[in-house]
């Protein structure tokens, strides 16, 4: 029950200062899960990003569920699933009372501006952090470049974008496999 409360208080923390979506939340992912809490390594929060990618739903939430559940189960990934909205209904709430009194407000205005630059910041961390865990070869940086353009030019859905990738990795990774076995076996 005590790590139940902690996995729901952690998230609650992180869902109360991501701003700017599930990849806002990145860095303090990393700091919280993985370097605070040893919870999942880096690379199973990259893999669990990868996947919620492609899911229905917020990736915030999605990723939530699958740390949560990584470290307690069903009840892990429902504390942590409650953790990162509770705080989002909470604000929501107050926003949505106090909506016609700040909307024009300046330094309300003003400090969304500040905030939006600092998750601007954030994400850039998190595409390097990314960057160094996820292109290993050339392979992987053909494949990063061929997604970034289909995705960002052409307008691919990020699904079928994950799925072909994956599948791509997958042959990719077995060549190499096979590629190794053979010259191994060559006297």
């Amino acid at each position: 029950m005590k790590e139940l409360l902690k996995i729901y208080l952690e998230f609650f923390k992180m869902g109360a200062v991501t701003f700017g979506g599930g990849y806002a939340m990145l860095p303090i992912l990393r700091r919280t899960c993985v370097q605070k809490y040893n919870w999942v390594t880096e690379q199973e929060v990259m893999d669990f990003y990868a996947v919620s990618q492609g899911l229905p739903g917020i990736i915030t939430i999605n990723v939530s569920v699958f740390i949560g559940y990584h470290v307690k189960r069903l009840w892990g990934g429902i504390a942590a699933a409650l953790g990162s909205v509770s705080p989002c209904i909470l604000i929501i709430t107050l926003i949505a009372a106090l909506f016609s009194n700040l909307q024009d407000n300046p330094y309300v205005r003003h400090a969304m501006a500040g905030v939006s630059a600092c998750v601007v910041a954030l994400i850039l961390d998190v595409i390097i952090a990314l960057w160094k865990k996820g292109v290993k070869d050339a392979f992987g940086l053909a494949l990063c470049l061929a997604v970034f353009f289909l995705s960002a030019l052409l307008g691919f859905s990020p699904v079928i974008l994950i799925i072909g990738s994956g599948i791509l990795g997958v042959l990719a990774g077995s060549l190499k496999e096979r590629q190794r076995s053979s010259e191994e076996e060559q006297p």
